[in-house]
């Protein structure tokens, strides 16, 4: 059994790791979470009365907060997903960016590190802060190439930018305090509880509302998918048995430009839930004005971590695909909660 500080654990990749978790580990997690518009508690309501799970709401900006969560909880480790990630918002505005990923990242690091250096014996050994990041602090591929370990930095958006940033200042302070950290850098991840601003669920939703499904540019862009069942299952994997101070690149080895994947979305809707018309979603397809500096390609070199750890996806992005649509029309409640909300309307971010 260990104690795990999950930040982020609200939103959508870290909620579907602290249910697995709680399902799969006899580990405790204390979820320290802002509840920014993506983070959504409803996410949990499975695990809000189970005895090895706590929620703390607060900002990773917060020092004394963050603080007192530690002292309190007395972790073995950290796994830090809280981050303001959607490439969009990042271009409408930066600044959350930066205080989130950039100087929330620092704040973390300087309190876990404050507190690691009190420990002692096994416990001091065997701690951990791993950090989750991305495949866009990279920036953009060419058609035959792979992300690799050594692949310069070169983050094309300010969202890309600001997780860079919190990438090298987790370095830093390993490679500076001997402070015990691990990363991870995934592809694009889908399944059930993502927020519906991003392309899976928004493509989805607009549908079956008889919305126009709008392609970015041509829809050749091309990215590499990965189920967050199987993403979560890496990141466990890295935290129990990676190098200290490495990183492990995780994708899904499932390459698909952006146009079939909303191709495929409608093909899966006429099969499983036919629109009221008669006619095909895809006619509902449009084609709008490009995201700036909207990268062409991402895909992902996991060999390190299938040869070091054993990890590699179970999803194919066909099955993967149709179960997380089958799971966002089979909890509508779900996501017309956050319309009412009027958190996001479906509109389109980014445009400048």
């Amino acid at each position: 059994m260990k104690k795990i500080i999950i930040t982020g654990g609200a939103g959508f990749i870290g909620s579907n790791f602290i249910l697995k978790q709680i399902a799969e580990t006899d580990n405790h997690i204390l979820n320290l979470d802002k509840l920014t518009y993506a983070g959504n508690l409803d996410n949990l309501v499975s695990v809000a009365d189970n005895p090895r799970y706590q929620f703390v709401e607060g900002d990773i900006t917060d020092a004394e907060l963050v603080q007192s969560a530690i002292d309190s909880f007395q972790p073995d480790g950290i796994i830090h997903f809280a981050a303001e990630s959607h490439v969009d918002r990042s271009i409408d505005g930066p600044i959350p960016f930066i205080m989130t990923n950039v100087v929330g990242t620092a704040i973390l690091l300087d309190q876990m590190h404050n507190y690691w250096k009190g420990l002692e014996g096994q416990k001091k050994e065997d701690f951990r802060f791993l950090h989750v990041s991305t495949d866009e602090v990279f920036g953009s591929l060419g058609q035959d190439e792979l992300f690799r370990i050594d692949t310069p930095y070169d983050p094309s958006s300010p969202y890309s930018a600001s997780k860079a940033g919190s990438d090298h200042l987790v370095r830093a302070w390993g490679r500076t305090f001997d402070f015990p950290i691990l990363l991870t850098n995934c592809t694009n991840n889908y399944g059930p509880y993502q927020f519906p601003e991003k392309l899976i669920p928004l493509m989805v939703i607009n549908a079956i509302s008889g919305k126009s499904l709008p392609i970015y540019g041509d829809g050749l862009n091309i990215r590499d998918w990965l189920h967050v069942e199987d993403h979560c299952d890496a990141i466990y994997n890295v935290f129990e048995n990676g190098s200290l101070g490495e990183t492990y690149l995780v994708g899904g080895e499932e390459e698909v430009t952006n146009l079939r994947v909303v191709e495929s979305i409608c093909s899966i809707l006429d099969e499983i839930r036919p629109s009221e018309s008669g006619k095909s979603y895809r006619e509902q397809i449009t084609y709008v004005t490009d995201r700036p500096g909207h990268d062409v390609r991402y895909a992902m070199d996991i060999s390190k971590i299938r040869a070091e750890l054993g990890w590699e996806p179970s999803h194919t992005f066909e099955a993967g695909l149709k179960e997380t649509i089958q799971w966002y029309l089979d909890n509508q409640d779900w996501w017309k909660a956050l319309q009412q909300k009027q958190i996001y309307e479906q509109e389109r971010l980014g445009v400048k």
